[in-house]
């Protein structure tokens, strides 16, 4: 008997049909048959989502606690969530200032901005150097393990940085230490999230499925949004210990539950999972993810998988696309409430929670990239057109943003959409189709090493655009949105050879359309 997707079964490695997650095998022994293909695919859709749903969450605290433990004599506040509250006067400063001080050394001095900055680049340089890494493990180990360990050592990690509030460190080297390894436990995440996507999805509306699944990153800094604010009044600690915890909570589901890929669990690949020919006139009749028998998979080399086609580009494109999204997702909170909107200052809690709209954005964004690219089939063409909207957005709600709030949530919606569109594509489909890309022949052991390629090239932008918001920021927001600005520009250049590309295979594919339908009615003619 021969499988669907790998050849003979005498190939397989002899433990692949004994590696069933626990939590698979009771559901099995609850259900007393045999789970479906479609049901694996909506365990993978809902466990990877939650699981990087939770990275995100953590992530995201950081940028809601800046504010209190480096406090503008203005900016204090203490609210409950939802409210607007407005702070103007020094009485109500004093009275709240019981709860939040006048900051957190060594973060409330003259230089706490930038130390603040400087945390961010830590963590963000070390994300991106052990994204490469990672891949390369992801592809070589089982990525359910691989996965747990991580998302518990991030749990960890978020947890002890909290812990300095109730063990009063104040040593800036305690929190610099802590950052740099909870970014490196941050790297495997999504190099295995996309790699086990990728194992349950073929081609056909990946674009879209990956599109909505790539809400996780929205939701993520939503739910972390508005936990670390609702905690902040209690103790800046508990922003960080309860999403910790909540990261390694989910890890241990990840770790009973999460089937790695259809051969780990014997599942039959359905008939239009196996993969789809590619419609530009390729020739290409193989699987998108299937193998020859006589090929085994061996994982991809690091360099190797730079040469794949497309790869390079999609990788710089998503430098720039980082630094602009990630300058967002650190210094979004910090902008809004240094912001006079209608003459006032939002307190810290409602500048977090006004923030999240920026992310509900870019749920629709991510969406509307993956289904828009799905039917052009251009995932290059629909990056670039989205880039170069982000300009004219970023650009409006730095000018009009401060007229009003409904305007400022207005312009910042439209920003998150048009900023996380291509991000999402970027990191999910376009991934996922590279690293089955056809000049591979069928190996699919490159997802997580081209995942990681790319979206570790793109966070050594993540890394870099914080930085110099943190520098920039003191003198002039202004030039900080224009270097946003530039930045959205140059990525959308980087894929024009690869929008050519695609626009000339659709005028070909047009035209051979318009010819093989003009030939049957010439014969009627003859006749």
């Amino acid at each position: 008997m021969e499988s669907k997707y790998m050849g003979p079964v005498s190939e397989l490695p002899a433990d692949r049909s004994y590696s069933r997650p626990l939590g698979i095998r009771f559901l099995e022994h609850i259900k007393k048959a045999k789970l479906s293909y479609k049901t694996y695919q909506a365990i993978v859709l809902i466990v990877t989502f939650f699981a990087y749903a939770s990275y995100h969450a953590t992530r995201k605290t950081t940028s809601i606690v800046k504010s209190a433990l480096d406090p503008q004599s203005s900016d204090v506040g203490l609210k409950f969530p939802w409210r607007i509250t407005y702070l103007s006067a020094p009485a109500e400063r004093k009275r709240i200032s019981w709860i939040l001080g006048d900051g957190w050394a060594p973060f409330n001095g003259s230089d706490g901005t930038a130390l603040l900055g400087q945390l961010d680049v830590a963590f963000l340089a070390v994300y991106a150097f052990g994204m490469y890494f990672s891949g390369h493990l992801g592809d070589r180990m089982n990525l359910r393990f691989f996965l747990t360990v991580g998302m518990v050592g991030t749990g960890l990690f978020t947890s002890l940085f909290g812990v300095g509030y109730w063990a009063k460190m104040h040593g800036f080297y305690y929190f610099l230490i802590v950052q740099i390894i909870a970014g490196l436990f941050q790297s495997t995440g999504w190099p295995s999230v996309v790699a086990v996507v990728g194992n349950w999805f073929g081609k056909k509306k990946r674009g879209l499925i990956m599109g909505i699944w790539n809400a996780h990153t929205s939701v993520g800094n939503i739910t972390g949004s508005l936990i670390a604010s609702a905690l902040l009044s209690y103790g800046w600690g508990w922003s960080f210990v309860v999403p910790g915890l909540l990261i390694a909570f989910i890890g241990m589901v990840v770790f009973l539950f999460l089937p790695v890929s259809p051969e780990s669990v014997g599942a039959d690949r359905e008939e239009d999972e196996v993969g789809s020919p590619r419609k530009n006139g390729e020739g290409v009749t193989e699987p998108l993810l299937g193998s020859d028998t006589e090929l085994k998979d061996k994982p991809v080399g690091f360099l190797e998988a730079w040469r794949i086609p497309g790869v390079a580009p999609f990788a710089f494109c998503l430098f720039f696309a980082k630094l602009v999204a990630y300058t967002f997702l650190y210094w979004l909170p910090y902008y809004i409430s240094h912001t006079a909107i209608e003459g006032k200052y939002l307190s810290n809690e409602t500048a977090g929670n006004l923030s999240t709209f920026f992310d509900v954005g870019g749920v629709l964004g991510g969406i509307l990239a993956g289904h828009i690219s799905d039917r052009l089939d251009a995932r290059a063409i629909t990056a670039a057109t989205f880039m170069y909207c982000t300009i004219p957005a970023l650009y409006f709600y730095r000018s009009y943003g401060h007229i009003s709030l409904a305007m400022n949530i207005a312009l910042m919606f439209i920003c998150g959409m048009f900023v996380n569109g291509p991000y999402a594509l970027i990191t999910t489909a376009v991934s996922a189709d590279l690293g089955t890309h056809s000049s591979l022949k069928g190996n699919s052991k490159a997802l997580a090493t081209v995942t990681a390629i790319i979206d570790g090239t793109g966070s050594v932008g993540a890394a870099i655009g914080p930085l110099l918001t943190g520098y920039i920021s003191a003198k002039s927001w202004s030039v900080v949105f224009i270097l946003l600005m530039g930045a959205a520009l140059v990525a959308g250049l980087l894929l024009t050879r690869l929008v050519v590309a695609e626009v000339a295979a659709r005028v070909s594919e047009s035209r051979s359309h318009g010819g093989s339908e003009s030939r049957p009615q010439a014969g009627e003619l003859d006749v």
